[in-house]
């Protein structure tokens, strides 16, 4: 069922669930490595040909090598985990990042762009602290007809349509060169339901089951990225992860 005709939110209240969610889910957690993820053989490629690298709101879920990268989140646990791995962590948020420009060639932000308010704003930061030919990751969920009841829990402002975010990106100075499929959520609309009723009713519990259980189980049966050319522009597909290029400067504004 499509339910986007009411899953708006004042900036207020986007904020607080996200928050929310957020702090719950990194309480109790661990520190996974990116190596466990089936990005590494992405990242850890492109990690080595990087002088500097970034990445935005990783929460305990680093995508990028911990040794090699500036990690930045709006959680203070979460980096404090960071730093006593050594890693260079720092507190912020996307739209307004505390590095100087075209700082990295290596750029990522899995899942956040569609958390946050003012999209374009942070499209813009990422773009001005991604050096010139530099590299940047981005995942986001697609096709605003496919919101769920989902989005809502996890604080998604948005979804996006492939044409739409394709020129977006390009007006930031960045180009699509390749996506895939992307994502860990369970297929099964029940099973999703069952767990975001156990999040809301007995949310301790619950978030002991996800750390302890369901994500090893979902580390284990992630399936291998597969790229095509471009953006996905698939209704069935639900979230992309695209390798982007940035080309040119920006040119301009929403």
């Amino acid at each position: 069922m499509n339910d986007s005709a009411v899953h708006v939110r004042s900036d207020t209240e986007l904020a607080a669930a996200n928050r929310a969610l957020y702090d719950t889910l990194w309480a109790d957690a661990r520190l996974i490595e990116p190596r466990r993820f089936n990005t590494w053989p992405l990242v850890s490629a492109l990690a080595a040909q990087s002088r500097r690298a970034l990445e935005v709101a990783p929460g305990l879920r680093p995508r990028l090598p911990l040794e090699r990268t500036q990690f930045l989140d709006i959680s203070a646990a979460a980096m404090a985990r960071f730093r006593a791995r050594g890693a260079a962590a720092a507190i912020g948020v996307i739209n307004a990042l505390p590095f100087a420009d075209q700082t990295f060639d290596l750029v990522c932000s899995f899942d956040i762009v569609e958390h946050v308010d003012d999209d374009e704003t942070a499209l813009a930061e990422l773009s001005r602290v991604c050096a010139p030919g530099g590299t940047l990751l981005l995942s986001v969920p697609l096709h605003e007809a496919a919101w769920t009841a989902f989005d809502d829990f996890v604080g998604h402002r948005r979804r996006y349509e492939p044409q739409d975010l394709a020129n977006k990106l390009r007006r930031h100075g960045f180009d699509i060169e390749r996506s895939a499929v992307f994502g860990m959520q369970p297929k099964s609309s029940r099973l999703v339901a069952l767990g975001m009723w156990h999040l809301r009713h007995h949310r301790q519990r619950a978030m002991w089951w996800y750390n302890h259980v369901f994500m090893p189980i979902g580390l284990r049966m992630q399936k291998k990225l597969r790229w095509q050319p471009g953006l996905i522009d698939d209704p069935r597909v639900d979230t992309a992860l695209m390798v982007c290029h940035q080309t040119e400067a920006p040119n301009g504004g929403t």
